[in-house]
């Protein structure tokens, strides 16, 4: 993954709930088996539909409900880009990042359709719409968020945090409990 992520849009409402994205019926299942119904409640083919590098555009309250990391890890599973909506619950917003799933918060996501080509700079905020010749501002990701979603999420991050100390201590950041 880049700074930039460029994708098809699907899009979708406002209040699209963890059961929706990864519904709970399937959880047993390996998230291989779990992608296959992602979002099936309310788009029963879209596992099927949706490309590597595509992107989720939703209205407000993405990923509220329970906090287990399924509805993640089966939207990277299939390889998803990126979601952008008006607001997003912040355990589902923080989960994202943690597996390695980026999440841009932007103002006002009406303007952009489904099937519309889009392109999100992560470190900039800027979203561009090369199907509408528009751009919008978006929430821009800290240079450290973004390696973190690089890297394929909070495990791998802390991993080569730790190897890259030549002292083999735990380097500073991770003495202060990751907050700097």
């Amino acid at each position: 993954m880049a700074v930039i992520i460029r994708g098809r849009v699907w899009k979708y409402g406002d209040n699209i709930n963890t059961d929706i994205i990864s519904p709970g019926q399937y959880m047993s299942l390996p998230v291989e088996k779990q992608a296959e119904y992602a979002m099936s409640a309310i788009d029963p083919n879209f596992a099927k539909k949706v490309q590597p590098g595509d992107i989720l555009v939703a209205g407000h309250n993405f990923g509220s409900g329970s906090s287990r990391e399924t509805a993640q890890m089966v939207l990277k599973h299939l390889k998803v880009g990126a979601i952008i909506s008006t607001s997003f619950a912040r355990i589902f917003y923080r989960n994202s990042i943690n597996v390695g799933l980026p999440v841009v918060e932007m103002e006002d996501t009406s303007l952009i359709q489904e099937g519309d080509e889009i392109e999100i700079d992560l470190l900039e905020g800027r979203v561009i719409n090369h199907t509408q010749a528009a751009e919008y501002k978006g929430t821009k990701l800290p240079a450290h968020l973004i390696e973190l979603v690089e890297l394929g999420g909070l495990e791998p991050y802390l991993a080569k945090r730790l190897l890259t100390n030549k002292e083999g201590e735990i380097d500073e950041c991770a003495k202060k409990g990751g907050n700097n």
